[in-house]
């Protein structure tokens, strides 16, 4: 077994250690420690933790994915539903689709049983609120929401300066390999907008025969260039994860127009050896790593950095 997440899976890395130690599946184990990132106010980027749109609304994207049937389930823009992720798991097993987006993702989450709850955090709000009054004109303001959003896309980004998502990669004691992703993308980002997160073999993509691959940071890229799709495809051709992460880094480095930003390529064989890229990040990388031989995850530095 092994299992793999980013920095920001801290609220939930051993519960899912744990689950796995009782013989859950790893899909079982991933959504549980996803799902407790996402009710956690410590990760600033994913689910109650994480930051509105431009017009102050909740929007959260997640996936799963299963590398033995090659199934997954994804929601995007999904509202008023904190736990995006187990809304992917019922997407996945419960529905012919392999995507739901806003008000039909929110309508499948009610009718499958979930219960509307608050999702904006009272800090959140706050910096919203602040950042609205120190972008717009006073006559935007005084106006707001009725404004031409699409003039105010400047405001895109992070008041930590990280474009982050959770991502869980895992290969359990049944050799089968899965990955779960929830973030609430960008902070400000305009409505509607979906990162790579939903995106199957962009954002994400596992294969049991071969490996799983999961990205992080500015989504934009990761969708041009199918990065996870990219990585898994070089293994199953019989490349190294080194190898794999070359190809990859190679398709994102060739963006030179449009919006442009840093990715971080969690990757999984099904070896279980694993290799984390931080490819033109400025912020500093860290990831957590388990198997049975270590009593509780560890926290490592990205383990190739590309400028």
């Amino acid at each position: 077994m092994k299992l793999l997440a980013n920095e920001e899976g801290r609220p939930g890395i051993a519960i899912a250690v744990a689950a796995l130690q009782g013989g859950a599946s790893g899909l079982d184990a991933i959504v549980r420690g996803v799902t407790a990132v996402e009710y956690s106010t410590d990760a600033r980027s994913v689910g109650f933790g994480g930051w509105p749109n431009l017009l102050g609304e909740m929007e959260f994207d997640a996936s799963v994915m299963d590398g033995d049937r090659l199934e997954s389930g994804a929601v995007g823009a999904l509202q008023g539903i904190v736990s995006a992720v187990a809304v992917a798991r019922e997407v996945m097993e419960k529905s012919p689709h392999q995507v739901l987006v806003g008000e039909g993702a929110r309508r499948f989450a009610n009718d499958a049983g979930f219960e509307p709850e608050e999702t904006l955090y009272e800090d959140s709000l706050r910096q919203w609120r602040k950042t609205l009054r120190a972008n717009l004109s006073a006559e935007q303001f005084a106006s707001f929401p009725k404004v031409n959003l699409s003039e105010l896309p400047v405001m895109a980004g992070n008041p930590e300066q990280i474009r982050d998502t959770t991502v869980f990669l895992c290969r359990d004691r049944s050799n089968t390999i899965s990955t779960a992703s929830s973030t609430s993308g960008w902070a400000w980002k305009h409505p509607g907008r979906l990162g790579d997160a939903p995106i199957c073999g962009a954002g994400f993509y596992a294969d049991s025969k071969c490996g799983a691959a999961a990205c992080t940071h500015t989504g934009e890229l990761a969708i041009r260039a199918v990065t996870a799709h990219t990585v898994v495809s070089a293994l199953k051709a019989g490349a190294s994860l080194e190898a794999a992460a070359r190809m990859a880094i190679d398709d994102l480095a060739r963006l030179q127009s449009g919006h442009l930003g840093g990715v971080v390529l969690h990757m999984l064989d099904a070896q279980e050896n694993h290799l984390v890229v931080n490819f033109r990040c400025q912020e500093q990388i860290r990831y957590w790593m388990w198997h049975p031989e270590l009593e509780a995850a560890q926290l490592f530095d990205a383990d190739i950095v590309v400028e």
